[in-house]
Parts: C-alpha cells; sequence; structure tokens
C-alpha cells in the first residue's frame, strides 16, 4: 500500500501553530490596490486564522487526521 500524499495546493497555503490551530494567509493582497484603502490593505497584510467548520476539511488534507 502506498503512502498518503499531502495536497500539494495545501501545503504551500497553510501552517499549523503551535498550539494545532492553521494559519492562513489573506486573498485580495496581490494586485489592484489603488483602490483598495490603505486601512483594507494592512488588515490584508497579516495572516488569519481558518474557520472552526473549515478545519477538518483542511487538516485532511494536509494528512494531520
Amino acid at each position: 500500500m502506498p503512502k498518503m500524499k499531502t495536497k500539494s495546493s495545501a501545503k504551500k497555503r497553510f501552517k499549523v501553530t503551535g498550539s494545532g490551530k492553521i494559519k492562513r494567509k489573506h486573498a485580495f493582497k496581490s494586485h489592484i490596490l489603488t483602490k483598495k484603502s490603505k486601512k483594507r490593505k494592512l488588515k490584508l497584510t497579516h495572516a488569519g486564522l481558518v474557520h472552526e467548520s473549515d478545519v477538518n476539511s483542511i487538516k485532511e488534507q494536509l494528512r494531520l487526521k
């Protein structure tokens, strides 16, 4: 039986914190930034946590379960 592989896309997008939560980056920060306010761009810079309802699906993709 071959080993279970992690999803490469999930591996690149998510990191697991020390406490076991899953960290992610915000979208909409790559281009067309002129029409977005400074406040909005600043908030998009900082990483966020994955919502509770999505955690199980991402853990499955990362093969943490």
